[in-house]
């Protein structure tokens, strides 16, 4: 059994371990991949629903921005 363990003595070293830099950019990639797909999880479509939100928050933006302009400059109607 010993014989087989001979093998592998070395190879731990000649392995390059990653700086601590390059530590941290890989555990934060793999936390935002981690977040996207929990926010999938469970819909056919998440890139659509994201979509959706955009049109959704565009529209209100674009309402709220006429609504803005036409605060003061309201039609008036004049009888007389």
């Amino acid at each position: 059994m010993g014989a087989c363990l001979d093998c592998f003595n070395g190879a731990s070293e000649d392995v390059a371990q990653p700086d601590d830099e390059e530590k941290r950019r890989q555990q934060a990639e793999a936390a935002e991949k981690r977040m996207k797909e929990s926010e999938g999880r469970g819909l056919k479509d998440p890139e659509g629903v994201k979509r959706k939100q955009m049109q959704k928050e565009e529209m209100e933006k674009k309402a709220e921005a006429l609504e803005q302009t036409e605060g003061d400059n309201k039609l008036k109607w004049q009888v007389g």
